[in-house]
């Protein structure tokens, strides 16, 4: 159900869309409806959003946001990330709360995975 006012989209670029989604649909089971060649959108990661074909990548260091995802079991979503490809930018690390670790995705974007186990 959409809320009014409240965040229901999420959209990044991706340097090869088939690189990406193979990488997400293997690693954590999202679904993607591509529209044309140069877009697909994804559901299934806890807030629905898309891919379009571009030659950037998101990333904090460049000013982007960075997009979380809860992990209930953090060492397993660990190895999954790079046994699909994905390339550890940040290893794990302590936090007050939990752990977390970043990533990119094998076309560049950055993401992170965190528990509070």
């Amino acid at each position: 159900m959409n809320k009014h006012e409240k965040i229901n989209y999420i959209e990044f670029p991706s340097r090869n869309l088939a690189v990406t989604k193979t990488f997400f649909a293997k690693c954590f089971g999202w679904t993607f409806t591509d529209y044309g060649q140069e877009y697909t959108a994804f559901e299934g990661s806890g807030l629905d959003g898309g891919f379009f074909k571009a030659d950037l990548a998101a990333s904090p260091d460049d000013g982007s946001a960075l997009i979380v995802q809860h992990s209930e079991d953090i060492e397993q979503t660990f190895d999954k990330v790079q046994l699909n490809g994905g390339t550890i930018c940040k290893p794990m690390f302590t936090f007050p709360g939990g752990r977390r670790f970043h990533f990119t995705e094998p076309t560049g974007n950055e993401l992170a995975a965190w528990t509070d186990k």
